[in-house]
């Protein structure tokens, strides 16, 4: 059979790095094998829904240029894909479990159920249910049917003996059955539970491949057990790796954002995201880490998971998105760094021409200096404002030296007097202008570029006064704090 996967979130709130995580292994996969890619959301838990939690999983993964074959808005032969629009298929299959004698009904109540779990807790035994409506006689079951008591329907799990499974990443996997519970299939209010949903989904979806997170391998002695009551064939289970924080405990909040979405709004690259992702729990058996969608497509085979915990770097994939927008198109950049200036009052929504080249013209030398594109406006501020926000310790540093007003004086005539605005004039003139001085080098450099763009660091000087143009440096060089005494336009 052709490879066909799927994802299967449930939106219950905003996908996390995990999630998203499997999604893109699914999607290599998928791709790698010219499988098919399916989208499944899992809604049945009707209580945890959250509004809009749909749409988002659905613009992380277009973001991330993991778009599905078969799912929500694209169709497919399959469907429908929101599980909550297939309850009829679950509750024939539960019915059809219960008449093979594989599934029964229970009548027990949720204060019976808590009580239960109350003293097994305080006798200290396994919790679990003690199956109490397996064994009911017939005469009690009818009546409790005539009586029309809610009932939920427990899958009859084998008491004896083991289950075991074959996993590509753990290989066999055995699980003793007296130590597993006769879980619920279908739920009082006719929903059912992920474990019934997802088996009856992904057999009727021909699934060929179950990629899932390692949290879900104490489940599935429980789905082996209910494809073989239904007599089907169970696809191959594949539990990549838990992704863990630097100190080795579960990936959480003080580890850095785990929202996708954070990572988005914050300025990360897809194609940054989705090689960082794939590498979290996968090796192609290489010394490198930087590979396109394409070399990930190529080389991405299940036998590279690996089968140990995946350390989430933060400060690794920072760096590796830093990569990324370094080789990223000065136009393509601008176009993704625009939000961001556009929030911070620095660009128009909808530049015209001319903005949108000077746009082009920023991004350009401050490009080696993002991280992400969200320090964009902090880097570029200097480029929009009439006046930059001078720092205090660099004024202090460079402008407050008896020799500085002197010096961008005579930088400012120089550059005024040009003809010709380039890098190779602007140069030469500044470096002119502090000869006449007798300073040379970062004496000249520093002073300058803090008059410029009120700071001490930034991208390459004469790039940067290129780009400011020349009328917005001159007067810069002439107002700078601690120069206008001695300015040009003072004198005037």
């Amino acid at each position: 059979m052709p490879v066909r996967v799927r994802f299967a979130p449930s939106p219950t709130g905003s996908p996390h790095i995990g999630t998203i995580r499997t999604a893109v292994f699914d999607w290599l996969f998928a791709r790698h094998e010219g499988g098919v890619f399916v989208l499944r959301i899992e809604d049945t838990d009707r209580a945890r829904l959250v509004p809009g939690a749909l749409e988002e999983i659905m613009r992380d993964l277009r973001w991330a240029g993991l778009q599905w074959d078969e799912g929500p808005e694209a169709g497919g032969p399959y469907g429908p894909y929101l599980q909550s629009e297939r309850v009829e298929h679950y509750r024939s299959s539960a019915e059809r479990l219960v008449e093979t004698g594989h599934a029964y009904y229970c009548y027990c109540t949720p204060e019976r159920l808590a009580e239960l779990r109350k003293r097994q807790e305080a006798e200290g035994r396994p919790t679990g249910y003690d199956r109490r409506c397996r064994n009911l006689p017939p005469e009690e079951k009818a009546r409790l049917q005539a009586a029309s008591t809610p009932r939920v329907v427990r899958f009859a799990m084998p008491d004896s003996g083991t289950t075991t499974f074959h996993d590509i990443v753990r290989g066999d996997v055995t699980f003793d059955n007296a130590l597993q519970d006769d879980f619920v299939i279908l739920k009082s209010d006719g929903f059912p539970t992920y474990h019934l949903a997802n088996v009856v989904d992904d057999h009727l979806m021909e699934i060929t491949h179950v990629i899932r997170g390692e949290e879900w391998i104490s489940s599935t002695p429980k789905h082996v057990q209910l494809y073989a009551a239904f007599g089907w064939e169970p696809p191959v289970w594949v539990h990549p790796p838990l992704i863990l924080g630097p100190d080795r405990s579960k990936l959480g909040k003080r580890h850095g954002a785990v929202s996708f979405s954070a990572y988005i709004e914050g300025g990360y690259l897809p194609e940054a995201m989705v090689n960082y992702l794939a590498l979290l729990g996968w090796s192609a058996g290489e010394d490198r880490d930087l590979y396109s969608i394409e070399e990930l497509t190529q080389r991405f085979t299940l036998e590279g998971i690996i089968n140990h915990p995946a350390i989430f770097d933060a400060d690794k994939l920072l760096w590796m998105n830093g990569q990324y927008i370094r080789m990223a198109g000065v136009e393509r950049l601008t176009d993704l760094v625009l939000p961001y200036l556009v929030k911070a009052g620095l660009a128009s929504e909808h530049p015209s021409p001319d903005e949108l080249d000077y746009l082009r013209k920023v991004v350009a030398p401050i490009q080696d200096r993002l991280k992400v594109l969200a320090d964009a406006p902090e880097l570029a501020e200097f480029f929009f404002r009439e006046e930059p926000a001078y720092d205090p310790k660099a004024v202090e540093k460079w402008l407050a030296r008896p020799e500085a007003p002197e010096l961008l004086s005579r930088v400012a005539d120089r550059l005024e007097a040009l003809d010709v605005w380039s890098l190779e004039t602007i140069e030469r003139a500044v470096r002119e202008a502090g000869a006449e001085v007798g300073a040379e080098g970062g004496k000249v450099i520093h002073p300058v570029r803090v008059a410029a763009t009120g700071r001490t660091v930034g991208p390459g000087l004469f790039e940067t006064l290129e780009v400011l143009g020349k009328h917005r440096v001159v007067t810069r060089l002439r107002k700078a704090p601690g120069t206008r005494s001695t300015s040009g336009d003072n004198r005037r």
